[in-house]
């Protein structure tokens, strides 16, 4: 298949909350009668499953607590892919059957592609599960509300000279209907049965462990109260989003690259917020692969933002003003452009260089940089971050308020407009150090950039008006409605562009409270 090929999503979604427990050999399940009013539990069926579970040669799937199989046998047989959803909780993206030895489903791959980052996927172990499933209800109704699972499984390792095989019986309680409450009693009667929960997250970790195969984990969190600690954290809950937005833009959802695109910018944002904390010689780099990624995705969604600006404003026209094939035109126009950039995008996605940005990613958050400034307590240093922030988007507007009219200010107007946001980013990050004081930055800096950035998509705007005004004239159509667009344009710029001073003047007037 092409990579740059839409690949259709045909798979289920499901959400899961389970625990799981393990006892001495020969602890029975004890009775759950009145654990809470009225629940019954009654014997269901018993199963024979067969599962092939896949990931890299480095195990680097199950490091980050994602499992992927393909299981026979069950109500559910066929492809699962399991994500970490919280506590207690995993997402189950499910794809249908495919023979013994078939490729991993692209939609599920596809799901994975920010972790593997180009590395096969192979079978690393054979599962084989007798479940003994109960079944819980309250009084005579006939809906489930959990499903209490007894499982006797024997796990081999695969591809390797001499394959380890080990056995094990656990309990999986899983909600079906069931709320938190009835979970926490049926824990509660497990632990006095003499069952405790399992230290392993799932079988595969299990069967793992038994091997002697340890994945490399999640790095640990440091304390926020450190500067070091409080910059760490929003820099890993950027690359987390980055992430995690990652197959939803190769899935074309709606308004995932925007997304993947804002966490990019916060996350080099946060780089340069915190420069003093990192040292740059490895912070600055990153900041500039960052700064790529942005752009590539910039591409795709600009033009997103583009196209429905330009609907909007046709849609608001009286029909007499509407003159030749503008509609087609500007469909023909947003297709073509569309389909361009989702093939540069996933080219990107797919590339050396976005994989060695994801690993260079890991490693920073693995061992982070960190200067002397990073152990001191946070309010100094973030303080200090936050005024760098100010003063740069205040040099920035007194620019843009001197300009003169046009490509000067327009340009001037745009680099406040980034530092405005940086503002934004830095009273973001430094929230848990300052509460509600860069609560308030942040969205006072969010109100200023949505002014200007009203007025960059006006510029953006009219500059695409121009490109389409003179494709219709050079096709001999009339370009009259693209011209009356412009000068639309043009009167909203120059309205945003009154504005600003005051916008400004309100800004930088407010004491926001941040202080060592």
């Amino acid at each position: 298949m092409d990579r740059n090929e839409r690949v259709s999503d045909t798979a289920e979604v499901v959400r899961e909350v389970e625990r799981k427990y393990e006892a001495a050999e020969g602890v029975d399940l004890p009775d759950f009668t009145g654990v809470t009013k009225g629940l019954r539990v009654g014997a269901g069926e018993t199963v024979e499953l067969d599962a092939v579970y896949y990931d890299t040669a480095d195990l680097v799937l199950a490091g980050h607590g994602v499992t992927l199989r393909r299981r026979v046998g069950g109500s559910d047989a066929g492809w699962h892919l399991k994500l970490p959803a919280g506590a207690d909780a995993r997402d189950e993206v499910r794809a249908a059957a495919t023979p013994d030895g078939a490729a991993v489903p692209a939609q599920l791959a596809l799901r994975v592609r920010a972790l593997t980052r180009g590395a096969a996927l192979e079978p690393i172990v054979r599962l084989r599960t007798v479940r003994e499933v109960s079944l819980a209800r309250r009084g005579d109704e006939d809906r489930v509300l959990a499903e209490i699972a007894r499982d006797a499984v024997t796990a081999q390792v695969l591809g390797e000279t001499a394959p380890g095989t080990s056995f094990w019986s656990e309990v999986e309680v899983e909600l079906v209907e069931g709320g938190p409450k009835l979970l926490d009693a049926l824990d509660a009667r497990l632990a006095k049965g003499g069952w405790r929960r399992s230290d392993a997250p799932s079988k595969l970790a299990h069967a793992l462990a038994e091997a002697g195969h340890t994945p490399a984990g999640r790095a640990p969190d440091r304390s926020p109260a450190t500067a070091g600690g409080l910059a760490l954290a929003y820099v890993r809950e950027q690359i987390d989003a980055i992430t995690a937005y990652d197959p939803r833009v190769r899935l074309d959802e709606e308004d995932a690259v925007h997304r993947m695109r804002v966490a990019t910018r916060r996350l080099r944002s946060a780089l340069r917020v915190f420069s003093r904390v990192f040292d740059q010689g490895r912070a600055r780099p990153l900041g500039a692969e960052l700064k790529w990624l942005a752009g590539e995705l910039g591409t795709a969604r600009d033009h997103e933002v583009l196209a429905a600006r330009l609907r909007a404003r046709i849609d608001e026209l009286p029909t007499e003003s509407v003159l030749g094939p503008v509609v087609a035109r500007l469909t023909s126009w947003d297709a073509r452009e569309r389909t361009d950039a989702r093939a540069r995008v996933l080219t990107e996605l797919d590339g050396a260089r976005y994989f060695a940005l994801l690993t260079a990613l890991d490693a920073f958050v693995a061992d982070p940089p960190f200067t002397r400034e990073a152990a001191k307590p946070a309010r100094k240093p973030a303080a200090k971050a936050v005024h760098r922030t100010d003063r740069r988007l205040a040099k920035r507007a007194r620019t843009a308020l001197a300009a003169d009219p046009g490509r000067d200010r327009d340009r001037a107007l745009h680099e406040a407009r980034k530092a405005a946001k940086r503002v934004r980013y830095a009273g973001e990050a430094t929230r848990p150090a300052f509460g509600k004081p860069a609560k308030r930055l942040a969205k006072h800096a969010k109100d200023l950039q949505n002014l200007l950035g009203a007025h960059q998509d006006s510029v953006q705007t009219r500059r695409a008006l121009r490109r389409l005004a003179i494709a219709a004239n050079a096709a001999g159509e009339s370009a009259f409605t693209w011209g009356l667009l412009y000068g639309r344009e043009e009167a909203e710029a120059e309205r945003l562009e009154r504005q600003f001073p005051y916008h400004w003047d309100d800004f930088a007037g407010r004491r926001h409270g941040i202080s060592a």
